[in-house]
């Protein structure tokens, strides 16, 4: 990657179980394309579910999260929405009862130990949530996704229950909050950002201002 390239980098905070991160994948990819020059993208995680989270790191189900049925049912016809512009077909809109801590913590530690294969890893947690329907925070669930993916999936597995990694992620976590992170997906260039599964040409306007 030349100088100029590495300069031109785009920072993406995400969590899997927020299906406007997967539309907008789906609408940066299409940014891509676009472009002549590959932009340097790079992954942050971003806990949607913290507010509910308790100290053992469970979800609490019965905390209220500010969001009641006229909320979800706005963001299932955003949803819907995006699915058409963007033409993405998905399994499902919502996926509420899934918990993406457990993908985030394998997803940290392919970035961090395979970098050349966390892109296939990162797309293939997305597809088996949005395009297949599995729980991606089941254990079984992502050691075959990374067997899929040309990792080891033992290796996948013993991350899941490494304490400094969780400490590491949290700390990631934490940062995007310090960035003024609120929701996801932000997409963020040198100090501008851009929030929500937005159409390819705002992207462009944040990259290239134009």
């Amino acid at each position: 990657m030349s100088e100029t390239q590495a300069e031109e980098r785009l920072t993406v905070y995400s969590d899997y179980v927020c299906p406007f991160c997967y539309l907008g994948r789906k609408s940066l990819d299409r940014y891509q394309e676009t472009r002549e020059a590959e932009l340097d993208v790079d992954w942050h995680p971003f806990d949607l579910r913290s507010q509910q989270r308790g100290p053992d790191g469970e979800i609490d189900h019965s905390v209220d999260n500010g969001k009641d049925e006229d909320y979800y049912a706005q963001a299932r016809e955003n949803v819907q929405r995006l699915q058409e512009e963007y033409d993405v077909e998905m399994a499902q809109e919502i996926a509420t009862d899934v918990d993406s801590l457990n993908a985030q913590l394998a997803s940290i530690y392919v970035k961090e130990e395979y970098p050349e294969q966390w892109r296939t890893f990162d797309e293939a947690i997305f597809a088996a949530l949005w395009q297949d329907g599995r729980d991606i925070g089941d254990e079984d669930v992502l050691a075959d996704l990374a067997e899929g993916s040309g990792l080891d999936p033992e290796a996948v597995r013993a991350a899941l229950d490494d304490d400094d990694l969780r400490e590491h992620l949290n700390e990631q976590f934490t940062e995007a909050q310090r960035h003024g992170v609120t929701g996801v997906p932000t997409f963020a260039y040198e100090g501008y950002a851009a929030r929500g599964a937005v159409p390819p040409e705002q992207l462009e306007r944040l990259v290239e201002g134009t």
